[in-house]
């Protein structure tokens, strides 16, 4: 310690620390109190695709069913045909999740990493089309899939959204922050554009492409107007569409809360299972984005 320093300088410091310390119970249960709010409707959804009619109907409500049954999944599936709707939800997401890691990795690519005439012009038509919501571009779509004889089809429900502006933003702002040095030693040691990109460029950037694929993915999954626009045979029905048109039959939705919220807790358990898995990533890829 310096002549200059005096004892209660230098217990400044671990003064803060402790005050630190003490200001972390509030922070956490604040913390807490949110996870539980976000929580709670998720919860009773679970928890209710479980309770028998009575319980659904007890007042006041009853949490915890007291008396867990599947009776709910079993005359949802009786009703409606659950295995065609779920295949159909999980072609057009993965469909469109492969899709746009493609398509907006390459353009994020071309975007960050290459030069040719009119890069920034077409950026900014890209950071465009993010401003535009997305609302407004269903009926020249539904007019441009009507012309193509895309109505009633896989690829009516995947290619107008085979790659989208966030996608290859993000792929851009990523692909930013890879070296150009460690490419141009590539280009001199005789590697090609596509050499570099697939085996330098994309292993690089996997936080980005985890990040991508669960928006990606959760968005595919739970979209609903599109679908519902764009399939009147119902043979072509996502899930989502399927559970609102049966909730909105009277002839099949009577005494259906229970089915609904077996039929919602279907719709929730693929994306928690993909986020679960590949969370590590999402995380790493937002920490980063915010870096940046």
């Amino acid at each position: 310690m310096s002549a200059a320093e005096t004892p209660t300088q230098q217990a400044a410091p671990r003064e803060n620390g402790r005050t630190g310390r003490r200001g972390k119970p509030g922070v956490y249960v604040l913390l807490s109190l949110g996870v539980l709010v976000m929580s709670a409707p998720f919860l009773w959804m679970a928890l209710s695709a479980f309770k028998t009619d009575r319980e659904l109907a007890a007042s006041p409500p009853v949490w915890i069913p007291t008396e867990w049954t599947l009776a709910h999944f079993s005359r949802l599936l009786d009703r409606l045909d659950l295995p065609l709707y779920f295949f159909n939800s999980v072609i057009v997401a993965v469909l469109v999740t492969v899709s746009n890691l493609v398509f907006c990795s390459m353009l994020g690519y071309a975007l960050a990493k290459l030069r040719f005439a009119g890069r920034n012009k077409l950026f900014a038509l890209v950071l465009g089309a993010l401003m535009v919501p997305g609302n407004l571009m269903l009926l020249p779509l539904f007019v441009l899939m009507s012309k193509l004889r895309l109505i009633d089809s896989y690829a009516g429900l995947v290619l107008p959204f085979a790659a989208g502006a966030l996608g290859v933003f993000l792929m851009r702002q990523f692909m930013q922050s890879i070296p150009d040095e460690l490419l141009e030693a590539a280009r001199m040691d005789g590697a090609g554009e596509w050499y570099i990109f697939w085996r330098i460029v994309m292993p690089l950037v996997k936080p980005a492409l985890a990040t991508l694929a669960i928006l990606t993915f959760l968005g595919s999954w739970n979209n609903f107007v599109w679908p519902l626009i764009a399939t009147n045979d119902p043979g072509k029905y996502t899930l989502p569409v399927a559970l609102a048109t049966f909730a909105t039959d009277p002839n099949q939705s009577e005494g259906s809360n229970g089915m609904l919220m077996a039929g919602s807790l279907l719709v929730v358990l693929p994306v928690l299972l993909i986020f679960i898995v590949l969370q590590r990533y999402f995380t790493q890829g937002i920490a980063t984005a915010g870096i940046k």
